[in-house]
């Protein structure tokens, strides 16, 4: 088991790898650029004040992917909530917009493809504040990577899941590269914070009267990018019912941190960051949110759910020109049902009428949304670079 000291040295450097294998990772693993653009830029000035909403807060193409509710449904909706606070929607559409941008480039499409897109945005957001309740064919033809993943999803079983995650089907965790041992002492913590009734009954969704949970393994979970440094566990618990065969559920834990996000309504926010990622996700992504519990694990705040074999996120290889007008639109109707949920008929009506003013026609993006864009893609493509130059140095 590393040390303390050991474990944030790996983390760190596992960190810096990983944002270094592309200009699209670095985009997707440093929400902090962006905000710090945002403090920094003119242009923050030119972004329109939008109904202060519950928002993503990271909203990039990697959180985006399909979601089981715990009963059998399944729908795309925005799968981390880190970063989420109430605060501007037109942050979200900017930070998609980046993401889509970047993952344009990276598939080598030309540069009037982007501006497509940015339109293609601008369209699919604004159909999703015409009515939040509106069947899905509202959002245009569903693209093929979403299509894709929805099918996989639909498939999955906890075998899979396992296999994936956990490198076989037994209900262990492998101890190696990805899964650190833990101590007796931070195992027993552990152990007590998944005992609360609570998690049984909201993480696992079960009648805690009728099921009997135990904690089957668990490890350090050296993971993700933006949460590299935090503390971050997987747990395996074995569910069992009176007469019927156990299963198993594996669980991600997870500290939260201060978000890098701004709020325009901190007052309303849950002062416990655990609290306000469960909050926000319940807002924002019912499927997930409704899964989701807030504790606290050796004075830190922590939050809990279950990885459902459904919980997939989007993965972009490549995009051909109509998979990247299609995935705009789209996504961008996901995340905007996401934002109309919370608004009144009156605040949808408003807000679509400020994003339609800044448009000089039906087929142009407004123009705050593409200057963010086009300036941000420059400044992450410099840091992109100069990291990459600090982290070849670093190894050599």
């Amino acid at each position: 088991m590393p040390s303390t000291a050991e474990r944030s040295r790996l983390l760190e450097q596992a960190r810096r790898f990983k944002m270094a294998r592309s200009a699209h990772a670095y985009v997707r693993g440093n929400t902090l650029k962006f905000y710090e653009w945002l403090a920094a830029s003119p242009l923050a000035a030119e972004v329109p004040e939008g109904p202060s909403v519950w928002i993503c807060g990271d909203c990039h193409l990697g959180n985006l992917g399909p979601l089981a509710d715990g009963k059998g449904g399944l729908e795309i909706q925005i799968r981390d909530l880190d970063q989420t606070v109430i605060g501007n929607p037109a942050l979200d559409i900017i930070r998609l917009g980046l993401s889509l941008a970047s993952a344009t480039r990276g598939s080598d499409l030309p540069g009037v493809v982007t501006a497509q897109m940015m339109e293609q945005v601008v369209e699919g957001y604004e159909a999703a504040l015409l009515d939040p309740a509106a069947e899905i064919e509202e959002a245009g033809p569903e693209p093929d990577v979403v299509r894709t993943v929805r099918r996989r999803a639909l498939g999955r079983r906890w075998h899979h899941l396992a296999r994936e995650r956990l490198e076989g089907a037994d209900p262990r965790i492998p101890i190696g590269k990805k899964f650190w041992e833990l101590g007796e002492d931070e195992r027993q913590k552990l152990a007590e914070a998944l005992a609360n009734p609570v998690i049984a009954r909201t993480v696992l969704s079960l009648p805690t009267n009728e099921f009997k949970a135990r904690l089957v393994d668990a490890a350090y979970w050296m993971k993700g990018c933006s949460s590299l440094g935090l503390l971050r566990y997987a747990a395996i618990i074995g569910v069992r019912r009176k007469g019927k065969r156990e299963r198993f559920a594996l669980i991600d834990i997870k500290e939260a941190a201060e978000p890098a996000a701004p709020s325009t309504d901190r007052a309303s926010m849950p002062t416990d960051d655990a609290e306000r990622v469960v909050a926000g996700a319940r807002a924002l992504s019912p499927h997930l949110g409704e899964r989701m519990a807030a504790t606290t694990l050796d004075g830190r705040s922590i939050f809990i759910r279950e990885l459902h074999p459904q919980d997939l996120k989007l993965e972009v290889e490549q995009f051909s020109r109509s998979e990247a007008l299609r995935s705009a639109r789209y996504l961008a109707w996901v995340v905007g049902r996401a934002h109309a949920r919370q608004m009144a008929s009156e605040d949808r009506k408003a807000w679509r009428g400020a994003l339609a003013a800044q448009r000089k026609s039906d087929l142009d993006a407004p123009l705050w949304l593409w200057r963010s864009v086009v300036e941000l893609s420059g400044s992450h493509e410099v840091a992109y670079l100069q990291h990459c130059r600090d982290y070849a140095m670093a190894e050599a």
